[in-house]
C-alpha cells in the first residue's frame, strides 16, 4: 500500500451518526500495512474538513555527481523548482534552508544520511536530489524518504536539457504526488490569460507557476476571453476589430489562426462543449444577446437560449449534458443552469445581487465570482445549488474563476496585492492561496488546461 490508504470511520456526535472519510497517510507504509503505535510518524488529512494539516518536507541543495562542475547554478535552482511546486500544491510545507544542520559530507542515498538531522528540525519527508551535466545535456536524480525510519519512498532519474530543467523538475513533481497522495500534481499545466503589459489586452500563455511566459497574441487591441480546448491543442478568444467583435480560434500546435465567427453585434464569451468539436458563445443575430451552440466553422447548429434578457458566460458540465450561464432576465446579474437534454432553465444562485462567470469543474463543482457588498468574491457551489462554498474573503475584487483539470485547484485574478489584477491560484476549498502572476499590468480571465507539450 502506497501512501494513500482510505479509512472510512462512523463516529457519533450528539447522537448523530457521522460519516467521515479520512484519508490516512501513513509515512511508514511501503508496500505493506505498518500497525504501528500511536507515537510514530502518521499524518491524517481529513478532506471533509476547510484545512489539511501540510506535511513537513525538507529539500536541500542537490550535489553535483559529474566528473565536472558545470552549471554549478542548479544546485539550487533544481530543488527550488520542485519545492516552489510542493508550496504550491498545498499539501506540504518546504521547510526553511536556514534550519538545515547537516553536514557537507552527506550523499543522496539511504546509507549516506543521518536520518536525525533531520528529525530534529520537524522534517517529515526528506528529498535528495543530484545533477550531472554534459555540455547542455542533464541528468538528475533524485530520492524520496521518510525521515522517521529512513525508508525511501521514491526514486528516478530523468534525461533531458539543461533548458529543460523546469519541465524535468515538474514532472518530477508530478510523480511524487502521484506516489503520496494517488493523485498526480497540477505541475505540467499550463496556463492563458489576458494581460495588459503591452499596453493593449492581449492573450498569454505560461506555466501553471508563472514561469515560461510567452504572448500568443499582438493584434493592439483589446483581445478577451482566451478558453483552452479539452484537449489544450487550440485556444479561443474575442478580438475586437474595427469596432467589431470577433471569434478567433489559435492552434496551438500549428501556430495558425481561423476566424470563427465574425456576425454582426457580439461574438463573445466562448466556451468549448466537452466533445471540443462544438462552441457556446452569446450572439446578437436576432437582436437580444442570446446562446448559441456553433461548430468549428462557425456555422449555428442550435440556439441554446431564448429570452429577453442578456445571455452570457456559458459553461459546460463535464458529461456536456447542461450549461452553466449568467442573466439578468430575473433583474441582476445570475448563474443560471440549462439542461441541454430537457431544454429546462433553473436558477442556481439567489444570494447576493451580482453573480457571474461560471466555471464547471471536472468534480462537479461550479465556482463564480460574485458581489454583495461592491467587491467581488469566488465562490463554489453544487450543480443542484446546494453547499454554496466561500473561498476568497474580503481580500479586493477577486473575478474569472476557473478550475485545474482535475478540479482539484482554482485561479482567479485578484485586485489585492498593489492595484493591479493578478492571477493567483488556491487549493478547491480557498486553502493556499498564491500569487503566480507579477508583472505591470493587470492579468486577467485565466484558462487552465493539460500540458500539451
Amino acid at each position: 500500500m502506497k501512501l494513500k490508504s482510505i479509512l472510512v470511520s462512523k463516529t457519533l456526535f450528539n447522537n448523530r451518526a457521522v460519516f467521515r472519510i479520512v484519508i490516512w497517510i501513513l509515512v511508514l507504509c511501503v508496500g505493506i500495512i505498518f500497525q504501528k503505535e500511536e507515537s510514530e510518524a502518521r499524518l491524517y488529512i481529513d478532506i471533509t474538513s476547510p484545512s489539511m494539516r501540510k506535511i513537513a518536507i525538507a529539500i536541500p541543495d542537490f550535489k553535483s555527481i559529474g566528473k565536472k562542475n558545470e552549471h554549478s547554478d542548479l544546485r539550487s535552482k533544481l530543488p527550488g523548482i520542485i519545492s516552489n511546486d510542493f508550496d504550491l500544491s498545498g499539501y506540504f510545507r518546504p521547510l526553511d534552508k536556514d534550519s538545515f544542520i547537516e553536514g557537507p559530507q552527506s550523499g543522496i542515498t539511504g546509507d549516506t544520511i543521518h536520518f536525525k538531522d533531520w528529525s530534529v528540525i520537524g522534517a517529515t519527508l526528506l528529498l535528495k536530489g543530484g545533477y550531472s551535466c554534459i555540455g547542455e545535456q542533464l541528468k538528475v536524480e533524485i530520492r524520496l524518504f521518510d525521515v522517521f525510519s529512513g525508508r525511501q519512498l521514491y526514486g528516478k532519474r530523468v534525461l533531458g536539457s539543461v533548458e529543460q530543467s523546469r519541465y524535468l523538475m515538474h514532472r518530477l513533481g508530478n510523480d511524487i504526488m502521484l506516489t503520496l497522495t494517488g493523485h498526480s500534481g497540477p505541475f505540467l499545466t499550463k496556463l492563458a490569460f489576458v494581460g495588459i503589459s503591452s499596453g493593449h489586452k492581449e492573450v498569454y500563455i505560461s506555466d501553471y507557476d508563472g514561469h515560461n511566459v510567452e504572448q500568443i497574441t499582438q493584434y493592439n487591441t483589446i483581445t478577451i476571453s482566451p478558453r483552452f480546448s479539452p484537449l489544450g491543442d487550440k485556444m479561443i478568444y474575442t478580438s475586437f476589430r474595427n469596432s467589431r467583435t470577433m471569434l478567433f480560434m489559435h492552434d496551438m500546435i500549428k501556430k495558425s489562426v481561423t476566424k470563427i465567427s465574425d456576425r454582426k453585434g457580439l461574438n463573445i464569451a466562448a466556451a468549448w462543449k466537452p466533445n471540443g468539436r462544438e462552441l457556446a458563445l452569446t450572439l446578437t443575430v436576432s437582436g437580444n444577446p442570446d446562446i448559441y451552440l456553433i461548430d468549428l466553422t462557425g456555422k449555428i447548429v442550435k440556439r441554446l437560449t431564448k429570452n429577453w434578457g442578456i445571455d452570457v458566460s456559458p459553461s459546460f458540465s463535464p458529461d456536456g449534458n447542461k450549461m452553466a450561464f449568467v442573466s439578468n432576465r430575473s433583474g441582476s446579474p445570475q448563474i443560471y443552469v440549462l439542461d441541454l437534454i430537457t431544454n429546462k432553465v433553473e436558477r442556481l444562485t439567489f444570494e447576493g445581487h451580482y453573480n457571474t462567470s461560471p466555471a464547471w469543474s471536472k468534480l462537479d463543482r461550479i465556482a463564480f465570482a460574485g458581489s454583495a457588498d461592491g467587491q467581488f468574491d469566488i465562490y463554489s457551489i453544487s450543480p443542484d445549488g446546494e453547499g454554496l462554498y466561500r473561498v476568497t474573503h474580503n481580500q479586493g475584487n477577486n473575478e474569472d474563476p476557473c478550475w485545474s483539470p482535475d478540479g482539484r485547484y482554482i485561479a482567479f485574478s485578484s485586485k489585492r496585492t498593489d492595484g493591479n489584477h493578478h492571477i493567483f491560484i488556491a487549493n478547491a476549498n480557498g486553502q493556499n492561496q498564491r500569487q503566480i502572476t507579477f508583472f505591470n499590468g493587470d492579468q486577467l480571465s485565466p484558462s487552465w488546461v493539460q500540458h500539451f507539450r
